[in-house]
């Protein structure tokens, strides 16, 4: 598929020089060689007397992470950007091998008086893993967005100012450079639909005001983030079906990636297809199967962000702000979508994640 900005493929974490972890499946995503790498100590810098809505120099962004891990890898990113990837696969290697550690005591002693303890530590490591892994993929994510520049948006109660919400600077080009041309038309419909502001539209209708619920515009960012999520699953699908469309030509073919099989017929895929005519052609099944996180992880992100960015208060509170500020929580959260997808693909290529829902119709990704 042709490119307008950017090719919209799995995003790699790490260098090309890496080696493949054994049993990933295939290639794509890549974990380096365990080695030992010295961390220099390292403190977390404080965004002292920044109230505003306003990037700044810290990692400003609105989940904090409870674990260790997602705070040593915050302090990596803010002080030794250029380990990151290494730190990060370390973590991820590390609470592997805990975990497996636990699992194996446990299944040693079984039948010995000492099951019942090390079926509970076993379970204690489960969840400190969930909570570190959980931190660790935010922490991807967050490196993806330095990636092109962009600052999380802050809790939002730092940007309301007497019920108005402003949020700059924009980051409008820098948001929809990471797609490809056809992704990016049908992205500037969905944040023209979702906000009310017609695509391509001016500077000063960018600027107009509007009114929205904060409970509406909580609902608006989540689904949002589903729908990033979507396209990417979408469109690397779309990609697939037309490279085995060339090779194979017309035949009946099972997906290593999604679980599902098509007919390869250049009637039915054809690499001149729009994305937007291919997904308009999916059945409940395969959208239900492209817009479900795939793992647990992946949705407990989605409602964390949300949560932490909004708060947990549900309240019916109406607040006056720009369709400038809106276009850029909408974009924003398609990008966290879109950054989602390649995040759990990687992490699960190093630590196994949760699936979430039906396994057989979680199959995926796994030999990208």
């Amino acid at each position: 598929m042709d490119s307008c900005l950017s090719n919209q493929t799995a995003l790699q974490f790490l260098p090309s020089r890496s080696r493949r972890q054994s049993g990933d499946g295939g290639g794509g995503f890549v974990i380096p060689a365990k080695r030992k790498i010295q961390y220099s100590s390292m403190v977390v810098v404080a965004a002292a007397g920044q109230s505003r809505c306003e990037p700044g120099s810290s990692l400003n962004a609105p989940l904090e992470p409870r674990s260790a891990q997602g705070r040593f890898l915050r302090s990596v990113l803010l002080n030794k950007r250029q380990l990151f990837h290494y730190a990060a696969a370390d973590e991820l290697k590390q609470l592997a091998d805990d975990r497996e550690a636990a699992l194996a005591r446990m299944s040693l002693s079984s039948g010995s008086d000492e099951a019942s303890l090390h079926r509970r530590i076993a379970e204690l490591k489960e969840r400190y893993c969930k909570t570190a892994v959980q931190d660790i993929m935010y922490m991807l994510i967050f490196y993806k967005y330095s990636e092109i520049r962009v600052p999380l948006v802050p809790k939002l109660s730092r940007c309301i100012y007497n019920g108005r919400l402003e949020i700059w600077p924009s980051k409008d080009w820098e948001l929809e450079s990471i797609y490809s041309c056809d992704t990016l038309e049908i992205i500037k419909e969905h944040v023209s639909a979702v906000i009310g502001l017609r695509v391509n539209s001016c500077v000063t209708d960018n600027w107009a005001t509007t009114q929205i619920q904060k409970l509406h515009l909580r609902k608006v960012y989540a689904a949002s983030i589903l729908y990033g999520y979507f396209l990417k699953s979408a469109s690397l699908r779309h990609q697939l079906e037309c490279s085995l469309s060339d090779i194979h030509g017309s035949g009946y073919l099972k997906s290593p990636i999604f679980g599902c099989s098509f007919t390869t017929g250049t009637a039915q895929i054809s690499n001149k297809q729009q994305l937007r005519h291919y997904i308009s052609d999916f059945d409940p099944e395969t959208l239900q199967r492209c817009a479900k996180p795939r793992t647990e992880e992946a949705r407990n992100l989605i409602e964390k962000q949300s949560l932490a960015l909004f708060g947990t208060e549900e309240s019916d509170e109406t607040i006056v702000t720009s369709f400038s500020s809106l276009k850029r929580l909408v974009l924003e959260a398609v990008a966290f979508g879109t950054f989602l997808w390649d995040t759990e693909l990687y992490v699960d290529g190093a630590y196994k994640l949760k699936e979430n829902g039906n396994a057989e119709e979680q199959e995926g990704k796994k030999s990208i």
